[in-house]
């Protein structure tokens, strides 16, 4: 059978799934790990800023090599990491020191998931489309897809075969990358470079002021993403009290489902020439909305109230991180994939440094101040929001300008 452009995005989507699970089943076994191996909250969040610092120093080599090496070839060995990765967690803790093992295995799975987070979106962008933000919302909407079916596959796991046999599970997962694999072996690929013409120098780019703006949003963005997401299980947990599994279908699951929606329905949106100001607009109303839902998980009396505000923050996260890599795709189209790896680049650090703090202030006092923490986050994020949509307006408003300030 002769694979189309059809089968790429399939295999895309299949690549941010892979990306989700190696992200995100860690911390379903965090409270796992604190009374098997008797890791800290500080062990545990180190874990957290240890993924997303590597995927971001991932994401700043890829700039000078994947154009080198080529689509195909990054994605290969984005996959390869992630099954590595995954048979790691369920084998290195029980044959070396526990804590170095999940050390060894998160490393591993960090330069799969940095790669896939580079390479996935300017695939899917490179293929023929009239509808690219559209088709970028709905790849991301697969990440969300996938939080879902590590939660609940998972869950489900843990109730048949018991959490103490819980190392079985990442072998379990790693085919799933293990089969993309083969798949992206055989698709056919498209580049940006050569679609779009000569790609804007990264030296001139890194000037200019709305994709400094773009590149402070990335960082909001995804600190505001998984602050909450990485920590939600836990928190639900320990600090709301209620079982593990209505914690995580209440949590994380949620989450998930209701970012997933949002991007889905990001993705429905009808495109026009003003979309620049549309999409500056909707990222704005996101950022409120996700100050909001922090408050309310933080200060709800009521546990089950507190988890919805845990969902209502997946909803308003939902369209930061596509919203953003479209927003920049419609003001720099030249920017080639090292834009896109410069703005993975800055989700990451908004990744590791947003649970990365939660934890750390978790630590030294309770659960609820350390997840309101992170609500500088989204307050950065709605400001800046604030000067980019002036700053698309005053452009829109001056017809001879040929560039981007």
């Amino acid at each position: 059978m002769k694979l189309r452009y059809g089968h790429t995005r399939a295999a895309c989507y299949l690549g941010y799934v892979s990306q989700s699970i190696v992200n995100n089943l860690g911390p379903l076994l965090f409270l796992t790990f604190n009374r098997q191996f008797n890791l800290s909250l500080r062990h545990l969040a180190f874990l957290v800023i240890l993924n997303f610092t590597v995927q971001l120093l991932v994401d700043l080599a890829a700039v000078h090599f994947v154009d080198r090496i080529g689509y195909r070839a990054a994605a290969l060995a984005a996959h390869v990491c992630c099954v590595a990765g995954l048979c790691g967690m369920g084998i290195l803790p029980f044959v070396l020191p526990p804590y170095w093992g999940l050390l060894i295995a998160v490393f591993v799975n960090a330069l799969g998931g940095g790669l896939l987070e580079v390479i996935i979106s300017p695939i899917v962008e490179a293929l023929p489309s009239d509808h690219k933000a559209a088709a970028m919302s709905l790849l991301h909407s697969f990440y969300c897809w996938g939080v879902v079916g590590v939660v609940i596959l998972s869950t489900l796991y843990f109730n048949l075969a018991g959490i103490d046999n819980w190392r079985w599970l990442p072998l379990l997962w790693a085919l799933l990358p293990l089969g993309t694999v083969f798949l992206f072996a055989a698709v056919p690929l498209k580049t940006l470079i050569g679609e779009a013409g000569e790609a804007v120098p990264l030296r001139e780019l890194s000037v200019r002021r709305l994709f400094i703006f773009l590149f402070l949003m990335m960082i909001c963005s995804g600190a505001s993403e998984q602050a909450m997401s990485q920590w939600a299980s836990l928190f639900a947990e320990a600090g709301l009290k209620v079982s593990k599994t209505l914690g995580d279908i209440l949590g994380p699951c949620a989450f998930a489902i209701l970012m997933g929606l949002a991007r889905v329905l990001f993705g429905m949106q009808k495109t026009g020439s003003d979309e620049g100001r549309r999409l500056s607009g909707i990222l704005l109303g996101a950022g409120l909305l996700c100050i909001l839902s922090y408050l309310v998980t933080v200060f709800s009396p009521w546990p089950l109230l507190s988890l919805g505000g845990c969902a209502l923050c997946g909803f308003s996260v939902g369209v930061m991180w596509p919203g953003t890599f479209s927003l920049a795709s419609r003001l720099f189209p030249l920017g080639g994939t090292a834009m896109f790896a410069i703005l993975a680049l800055a989700g990451d650090v908004g990744c590791a440094a947003g649970p990365g703090l939660v934890g750390t202030v978790m630590n030294g006092t309770t659960l609820k101040t350390g997840l309101l923490t992170a609500i500088v986050f989204p307050l950065i994020l709605a400001a800046g929001n604030l000067a980019l949509h002036g700053g698309i307006v005053r452009r829109n408003r001056s017809p001879g300008q040929s560039g981007v300030s």
